[in-house]
């Protein structure tokens, strides 16, 4: 009795092992590859589930189906018009065919330093086959906006709007493919290689572009003293237009003042006529007593101070004082 429990316990240790040895289970996301003594064998698993396989001969494989990200280095690449930029791209791929990717590359860390090379020389050939303004604008909507202040400017009349706008699109250059159609690109020349080693290249991006440290210094010089020389033509349009407007103002100050004084000597030449007239009116009413006024008026003016006068007693000038006697 005891030797077949123990039979039985064996059966049941050894029927565990080969249960164990035999299922395996592959979770949401990944893909199976079945391989005997290193070699792929039959189709890859991309069912989600409990799967068996020859017990003690079949080996499992997991390899991801999910979409992988691959970052790459900052490389320093020259562009068609020479100059040094530092490119920083990133990518999405995904595995599409796990028997070529186990036989290619064999796991996920070959699988990146393949995208680390095919990917690298893709994004050097295509920069450097670019001028740089095609890797850092992807329209020229800007030249749209430039017209646009261009009209806004001429519809308000404004004077100098010539010498600013062609200061500014003068240093914009027209782009022919865009940083896009760039990225595109690099995805069409690398995805021909990956697609040998069981990869789908789904994206590549452009990630960041920036100069060389070594003339960095310089770009960033030339560009502060490009925007001074343009503020100071700016402030030359505007002290000519300050200028202008003074002048217009001192013209149209004297303008004002000359209508005035002309308007205030007709009033007051008017009204020194009328003054004239009905004091003549008065006074034409007794002729005695206007010649009597003139004359205080006379001797008001000239009788005063300390004055001395030598005149005959018979002159007609002294007759109102006689009288007074």
């Amino acid at each position: 009795m005891g030797n077949k429990v123990s039979a039985i316990v064996v059966v049941l240790v050894v029927l565990a092992i080969g249960f164990m040895s035999s299922a395996y289970i592959v979770q949401e996301g990944r893909q199976a590859i079945i391989t005997q003594f290193g070699k792929p064998v039959g189709e890859p698993i991309v069912k989600a589930g409990l799967h068996f396989k020859k017990p003690f001969v079949n080996d499992v494989r997991f390899v991801d189906k999910r979409i992988l990200n691959w970052d790459g280095y900052p490389n320093e690449i020259p562009t068609k018009d020479k100059k040094y930029i530092k490119v920083d791209t990133t990518a999405r791929w995904k595995i599409v065919d796990a028997l070529k990717f186990i036989q290619t590359v064999r796991s996920e860390n070959g699988a990146k330093a393949r995208l680390d090379a095919v990917l690298d020389s893709a994004t050097r050939d295509v920069i450097s086959n670019n001028n740089l303004v095609e890797a850092v604008r992807n329209s020229n909507a800007i030249f749209d906006k430039i017209d646009l202040k261009k009209k806004e400017i001429k519809d308000l009349k404004k004077d100098g709007k010539s010498t600013i706008e062609e200061e500014v699109s003068g240093e914009i250059e027209k782009i022919m493919t865009g940083r896009e159609q760039l990225s595109l690109k690099i995805s069409a020349v690398a995805s021909k290689e990956l697609s040998a080693f069981g990869i789908e290249l789904i994206d590549v991006q452009l990630r960041r572009i920036s100069y060389e440290k070594s003339v960095e210094k310089k770009v960033y010089e030339r560009m502060i003293s490009e925007r001074n020389r343009i503020a100071q033509k700016i402030r030359s349009i505007g002290k000519g237009e300050k200028a202008k407007i003074e002048g217009r103002l001192e013209k149209d100050l004297k303008k004002i003042q000359s209508i005035a004084y002309r308007d205030s000597q007709i009033i007051k030449g008017k009204a020194e006529a009328t003054a004239t007239k009905i004091y003549a009116k008065a006074l034409s009413k007794d002729p005695d007593y206007y010649d009597f006024m003139k004359s205080m008026e006379a001797y008001k003016k000239s009788l005063k101070g300390k004055a001395k006068f030598l005149m005959s007693s018979e002159s007609e000038y002294l007759k109102f004082l006689k009288e007074l006697k």
